[in-house]
């Protein structure tokens, strides 16, 4: 005997497959919201970031900015209202952990920060005033390959410390002093390709290892190394610099006792929880230089313990310790120096005009919509605004504390006449090349290193975060439904 449903109970059917999948959607969601203080693996850490991203569509935007070497995606938040592109007059803040795969408390920070963020916006002032005024970009893992070979509690082995193709990632960026020491990694393009891609103006990169604030530069001419010495080797902007590194170790208990009493180096001491890179030892081809370097924007490294991979128990605990520091460092953004807008004559915004203070070597640029952020600490400076077929603008500014001063620009195109001239060209070694305008560093072409430590490609498996069955009250309903169609 042939049994058909009638359209009643084919309506009854789908109703309950539909409310299955519905409950077990949300209860997906949250079996990985809030976030968990455990150590989540790659899988899993995309899983949040994708719950995220879903659960608060109007604050945030899940994108990838390139594969690690083994083809694993390097995932981004970004955290804002109205998210997806750069918005006039907003200024751009990025964190990124997990470069050195081994060293983990960044990345579950940042887990953590995004949550906190996202969770508390429209019910906590102060975040929502943050989210509201900040474009927040999070990139939880630069090394996940690294990852997949480091191990739980291993506190100060470099066992996932490089890629998958064996290579430090911090000893990977174009470098003024020592060029290329190795290939590019896949890894450090796409952050190359990231930060110049969006108007970044402060950063900080997460590490671990000890307890400290790392600061510019980091490297140094080859004439002083060979000195045997350990030199400070300051930026042209060393004030902001300690300035704003003092910001986040001040906020942290303990940092800024300057003793991380970790047990490799237990008489390690640091004036207010801060050094100058090279002053602790110079490395070369590191994150923060080229940053500084080659874009608009200040980073600095952030050692966050003495334990690189510590023990899940201990997370909750880092948080605490760092949540304040964290949100601090990010409101930096609109508490110092400068920010505004260049314009013409009709009031267009000008890409590219840089932004000059009087005797500082650093300059920065204007992005296409011709606005610009440029850190200083409090005092009065000259400010000089240049672009190429305009006439300079120059005036004199007061930058007070815990605010950024606006201060805009319109500049005069030049008389038409002289465009038609055509710049002089140069003879450098028998070759004519035209003039090119001059930089401030000279990067060196690239040198291929011949030794590196190959990493395991298949490396232990770890716990991730699996969601649970759906719940039983949305089972139960869709048993009755399913039962009633007999």
């Amino acid at each position: 005997m042939e049994y058909r449903l009638t359209k009643t109970k084919w309506r009854t059917l789908w109703l309950a497959i539909a409310l299955l999948l519905l409950f077990g959607v949300h209860q997906s969601r949250c079996d990985i919201l809030p976030v968990k203080a455990i150590h989540h693996n790659n899988t899993a850490l995309h899983q949040v970031l994708e719950a995220l991203a879903a659960t608060y569509p109007n604050i945030t935007r899940l994108y990838s900015i390139g594969k690690s070497y083994q083809g694993k995606g390097l995932w981004v938040l970004e955290i804002t209202r109205n998210p997806g592109m750069h918005t006039p007059g907003k200024p751009e803040f990025k964190y990124v952990a997990n470069m050195h795969g081994n060293e983990v408390v960044g990345r579950e920070m940042l887990l953590l920060l995004a949550d906190y963020l996202c969770s508390n916006y429209g019910r906590d002032e102060r975040v929502t005033k943050l989210v509201d005024t900040t474009r927040i970009h999070l990139l939880p893992s630069m090394n996940p390959d690294g990852w997949e070979s480091s191990k739980e509690s291993d506190c100060s082995s470099v066992r996932g410390r490089f890629n998958a193709n064996g290579v430090d990632l911090n000893r990977n960026f174009p470098d003024p002093y020592d060029g290329q020491k190795n290939e590019l990694q896949p890894e450090t393009q796409a952050v190359m390709n990231w930060i110049h891609q969006e108007p970044f103006v402060l950063s900080a990169n997460l590490h671990g290892g000890t307890l400290v604030v790392n600061y510019p530069f980091d490297n140094l001419p080859r004439e002083l190394k060979r000195s045997g010495t350990r030199v400070y080797y300051s930026s042209p902007d060393d004030d902001i610099f300690v300035s704003i590194s003092k910001v986040y170790s001040l906020a942290h208990p303990t940092m800024h006792k300057g003793h991380p009493q970790c047990p490799i180096q237990r008489r390690e001491r640091f004036t207010d929880g801060i050094t100058n890179g090279a002053a602790w030892y110079p490395i070369s081809g590191g994150m923060q230089d080229y940053n500084y370097y080659k874009t608009n924007c200040f980073e600095i490294t952030l050692e966050l313990g003495c334990c690189k991979y510590p023990p899940a128990l201990y997370i909750m605990r880092y948080w605490y310790a760092n949540r304040e520091a964290l949100l601090k460092f990010i409101e930096l953004v609109h508490k110092s120096g400068i920010r505004g807008f260049v314009v013409d004559e009709k009031g267009l915004p000008l890409e590219g005009a840089r932004i000059i203070i009087e005797n500082r070597a650093k300059k920065i640029k204007t992005s296409k919509d011709g606005d610009f952020w440029r850190l200083l600490v409090p005092g009065n400076y000259t400010v000089r605004v240049a672009k190429r077929r305009f006439k300079n603008s120059k005036k004199t500014v007061t930058v007070d504390p815990d605010v950024s001063t606006v201060v805009n620009f319109t500049l005069f195109r030049k008389n038409s006449n002289n465009f038609n001239r055509r710049r002089p060209a140069t003879k450098i070694n028998g070759a004519v090349e035209l003039e090119k305008p001059a930089s401030n560093v000279s990067f060196h072409s690239i040198v291929t290193n011949r030794d590196k430590l190959r990493l395991a490609a298949k490396s232990p498996k770890k716990s991730a975060s699996v969601a649970r069955i759906p719940s039983i009250v949305a089972s139960f309903i869709c048993l009755v439904l399913v039962a009633s169609l007999k």
